[in-house]
């Protein structure tokens, strides 16, 4: 059992293993929890009574949850003096599954972002974003319910692990000096430049996982959206990997979209996947258009991060939208919106978002019963119209409750 200098583990549970490439959950795992900051505190707090309320509910004390307390962020450089402690990733790595709140990253220098780093730290390499619409919730669009997506998002590469020199630095020069000389480039000398990374290795290991997900869940498609048209052998380069992998991996599981028409004349064999590509600016369009022709949208990291946005706001916000972040075992799962620091210890901020995150954490464990308790009570919650304030001023004749009274409402509407 690890030792750590500021954390106390239950003695009540046990932790998660891993045994021939599956996971092996214990009817009392420890989660390694990390609050958050901001309006962490609350929209936790809230998610946790629903958790455990739903397991009890599904299961009658035979499972239960056993959180233990990590520390990241503010909280986190109160009791150690660093943002990150060292101990916080090396209890989500030993125990496997964890549950986050929205994190600060510091000012000034340290880290990009605390998220991104715990990401590249743990090697999550698929940010999971599925996006549906629950009945009464306001949205911009005149039919949210035809939007049910899930984004699998590359997580360690792109501009997120892209190497920047700042304009006018003695490296910046040197870099469009060699570029301009060597590669025969025009950059202009007044330029701030940065490289984006997009492997074969992030991209098929991530574009596996989507369409092995597809598979297990008889999922329609699965698209890669790409800007393959101006950058080639980045993202253009995702694409044809993408492909690889599929055709490579899953031959006798998909069909791609240029076979359907020369093979197959339009008609979808039965039992297949299409796996299918779009041009990242042609999908923003498509997904308020003609959002019922995708099911698993595939992408690279900075258009995964702008899509599963422009999605959620098709059906509430990000209030509604849950993630998770997932490497081959360990899931890290975590409310999509930031910290939103004004709002913090009000109990007025929408948990929706980290709840479903949680339900997504109990559904990789495998304990869906749990997770469709708490997906079919938020809808009742909803339907009933007694909501937080950003869906109150959404929906006509609705009642603002706070953050806690939500989650209580949530509990009451439980059916088992």
């Amino acid at each position: 059992m690890p030792k750590y200098k500021h954390v106390t583990i239950p003695k009540d549970g046990k932790r998660i293993t891993v045994k021939n490439k599956k996971l092996q959950i214990p009817n009392n795992p420890i989660i390694p929890v990390i609050e958050g900051d901001g309006i962490g505190p609350d929209i936790m707090k809230a998610t946790r009574r629903v958790v455990d309320a739903a397991v009890e509910k599904a299961y009658k004390g035979k499972k239960k949850i056993v959180w233990m307390d990590v520390y990241a962020g503010e909280k986190a450089n109160e009791i150690y003096h660093e943002w990150l402690p060292k101990e916080t990733v090396d209890a989500i790595r030993h125990y496997v599954v964890a549950l986050k709140g929205p994190l600060t990253t510091p000012i000034g220098g340290g880290f990009r972002s605390l998220n991104v780093t715990l990401r590249q730290t743990l090697n999550l390499y698929a940010c999971i974003r599925p996006v549906s619409y629950f009945p009464g919730v306001g949205s911009p669009v005149t039919h949210p319910e035809r939007l049910n997506v899930i984004i699998y998002r590359e997580n360690t590469e792109d501009v997120y692990a892209g190497i920047e020199w700042k304009k006018g630095t003695k490296d910046a020069k040197k870099v469009i000096n060699w570029l301009n000389k060597n590669m025969k480039t025009n950059i202009r000398s007044d330029s701030g430049v940065g490289i984006k990374p997009i492997s074969v290795t992030g991209t098929k290991r991530l574009v596996r996982k989507a369409i092995k997900h597809a598979i297990d869940k008889k999922l329609p498609s699965v698209t890669l959206v790409h800007k393959g048209n101006i950058m080639k052998y980045t993202e253009g380069a995702f694409r044809d990997w993408g492909y690889q992998v599929a055709i490579k991996e899953f031959r006798n599981k998909i069909v791609t979209e240029q076979e359907l028409w020369d093979k197959y004349k339009g008609k979808m064999p039965q039992g297949k996947i299409l796996i299918k590509d779009r041009i990242a600016d042609s999908i923003f369009q498509q997904v308020l258009t003609r959002p019922n022709e995708y099911s698993i949208l595939a992408t690279p990291n900075l258009n995964g991060d702008y899509l599963s946005d422009a999605c959620a706001a098709q059906v509430g916000g990000l209030g509604m939208a849950p993630g998770a972040n997932i490497g081959d075992y360990i899931g890290l799962f975590e409310a999509t919106h930031g910290t939103a620091p004004k709002y913090a210890n009000k109990d007025v901020i929408n948990p929706t978002s980290l709840i479903l995150s949680a339900v997504m954490m109990l559904e990789y464990m495998g304990w869906e019963k749990s997770a469709k308790i708490i997906e079919k009570a938020i809808e009742l919650t909803i339907k009933k119209k007694t909501v937080t304030y950003d869906l109150e001023r959404q929906m006509k004749g609705a009642k603002k409750v706070g953050t806690s009274q939500f989650a209580t409402n949530i509990i009451k509407n439980m059916k088992s």
